[in-house]
């Protein structure tokens, strides 16, 4: 394998006990405060010759570890041996079959093995020194300064932080996987990472190593394939390094998917639509054809049945082999891959990708909207439409500007019909169309399709579902529930690059009915502060040197703002272009 950067170091912090009890007459129990991946280490007692630890990421209902958790959620007994002489007993975690076989990602051998926990409990553990124990956490070097985030609504609060710290907790492999059950990158989840860690840390070499290791061994779902184009893109907007795209193009290129078009331009990958002209131009791209033969529409996760009524993640979708919500994909990546092709200098490539672009957009306006409910239909011969069918078209841009009033107005209806994955989606949607109360609401909600619940269920990193109830073999460790981590930064604080490498931003701030709010940014110039009150009025921007852009405050009714402690007057557009100088 090949890649630009090297594989992200990874290091270890030793977290002190929230809490230790004694349980049982002589069971040490510890709550660490937090779920980390890693182990346990303590000062062993002089005698003490063996130990029997159990660690886990949740309690039972009678407030003890949890030693039969549902679904994947983690526990483990570990008996260990110690040297008499020993000073210290690190506790060594076994390899698990589930999450260390097939395409999982190996742990590096100097770190060893690790296991995410929350809690311990060491049978006759007593006498042990409290003082001496330590969770030792496996995570990539991360700033926890780099970004902050404080409103007066404390669920957004708690959100914001159990989403951040999911950031930087997933990261013990050195590359984005999704969760422990499996440890494998997949590049849907990943986008969500990537998107994430650039919003809470000042860090893009481990997304751009991520992508990399996926887009040469990519996993069997059609849309992700299409992420790996997304993540490009985003890694050069972001970072500013083109080195990536230039030497992984020709895959790019393959990643649109544009070789299992028809002759309108629109993609299936459902076996009956393909020929083996398709397979043979697409073949070295996907593992000796061995991915290519499993390839297929993922939409949402888990899935359910339309047919039956299932009560999966997909709003009932109904899967066509034109799929609108794969078709929408696509477009979004042609247009990317026409901005990818222009920073290159590729121009005939920009143009190519533009001209498919517009024809593929105007297919699928064509053919895949009812214009008698005015909303998108979830494939050619369906007549269902999806939450899935109509976020994903608004959210990349697609949908004419007469059609937004309806489709808003459905995707709405629907609330949270969708995944932890889809909720990504669904806000990118919402923010970028002027509907910031909603997503407001849907970040903010206490039901058990959201945020709130996973905290209350007792997880301290984002999970892999909203509850149990809605995957049964869910995970307590899956960044890919962590979309708020970038969300709140680009949206409701507002910061966005426009051009690679934050040579240009856009700063607007849709606070909707939040009274007030203070926040860091991380980019590659530096930090960016805004701080917001509704009541009296007032936007103050700190800036670092060197940094040009726009400030659109014009949903705030402002009539000044302070940009690095000056003044501003606004006219009544609310826009106010910068340009400063590099500092000294």
């Amino acid at each position: 394998m090949k890649f630009t950067t090297s594989r992200p170091s990874l290091t270890e912090s030793k977290v002190s006990p929230l809490k230790t009890t004694v349980i049982d007459g002589d069971h040490l129990f510890i709550d660490f405060g937090k779920a980390a991946f890693g182990t346990i280490s303590f000062v062993p007692p002089k005698g003490m010759t063996k130990v029997v630890v159990h660690l886990g990421e949740k309690l039972n209902e009678e407030g003890r570890l949890d030693r039969s958790p549902p679904g994947t959620i983690r526990y483990r007994r570990i008996e260990q041996l110690i040297d008499p002489d020993s000073e210290s007993c690190r506790i060594k975690i076994s390899s698990d079959e589930r999450n260390t076989g097939n395409n999982a990602v190996l742990m590096p051998e100097n770190t060893g093995e690790v296991l995410p926990f929350r809690y311990a409990e060491i049978e006759q553990g007593v006498s042990i020194d409290s003082n001496s124990i330590k969770q030792i956490f496996v995570h990539t070097p991360f700033d926890d300064e780099a970004s902050s985030f404080h409103s007066n609504n404390s669920v957004l609060n708690s959100v914001w932080e159990i989403s951040k710290y999911s950031i930087k907790a997933t990261t013990f492999c050195g590359v984005y996987v999704d969760g422990d059950r499996e440890r494998i990158p997949y590049e849907g989840d990943a986008y969500i990472n990537q998107l994430g860690h650039y919003g809470t840390d000042q860090e893009y070499d481990f997304a751009r190593y991520s992508h990399e290791y996926m887009i040469q061994k990519p996993t069997w779902c059609t849309e992700w394939h299409l992420h790996s184009v997304m993540m490009a893109w985003m890694d050069a907007l972001y970072s500013g390094q083109l080195e990536s795209i230039e030497t992984f193009y020709p895959q790019l290129r393959a990643k649109t998917l544009m070789d299992f078009a028809r002759e309108d331009g629109l993609i299936s990958v459902d076996p009956d639509t393909r020929t083996s002209e398709m397979e043979a131009l697409l073949e070295p791209h996907f593992q000796s054809g061995i991915i290519l033969r499993k390839i297929r529409d993922v939409m949402d996760w888990p899935p359910g049945s339309f047919t039956e009524g299932g009560t999966g993640e997909r709003d009932h979708h109904e899967m066509m082999p034109y799929s609108t919500v794969t078709n929408a994909f696509h477009a979004h990546t042609l247009s990317l891959m026409t901005e990818i092709a222009k920073l290159l200098g590729k121009h005939d490539e920009a143009r190519f990708f533009k001209n498919r672009y517009e024809k593929v957009v105007s297919k699928i306006n064509d053919i895949l909207f009812d214009l008698s409910r005015g909303i998108y239909i979830d494939g050619e011969g369906s007549n269902h439409a999806s939450l899935h069918s109509n976020m994903f078209m608004l959210a990349f841009g697609l949908v004419p500007e007469e059609r937004k009033n309806t489709i808003i107005d459905f995707i709405k209806s629907r609330g949270m019909a969708c995944s932890v994955y889809g909720a990504q989606h669904l806000l990118d949607a919402l923010y970028l169309n002027g509907e910031s109360q909603h997503a407001l609401e849907l970040m903010t909600a206490t039901h058990d399709r959201s945020w709130w619940n996973m905290i209350e269920e007792g997880s301290t990193m984002t999970m892999e579902a909203w509850a149990y109830r809605y995957k049964n073999n869910l995970d307590w460790n899956h960044a890919w529930g962590a979309a708020p981590a970038n969300i709140i930064p680009r949206y409701v604080v507002g910061v966005r690059p426009t051009k690679q490498g934050f040579e240009e931003v856009l700063i607007q701030p849709q606070p909707a009915s939040l009274e007030q709010f203070e926040a860091k940014v991380p980019t590659p110039l530096g930090s960016v502060h805004v701080n917001y009150r509704k009541t009296p009025a007032q936007l103050e921007i700190e800036l670092p040197g060197n940094m040009k852009g726009r400030i659109d405050v014009s949903n705030l009714g402002l009539a000044s703002l302070k940009l690095n402690q000056k003044e501003i007057h606004l006219d009544a557009s609310g826009f106010h272009d910068f340009n400063l100088k590099a500092s000294n």
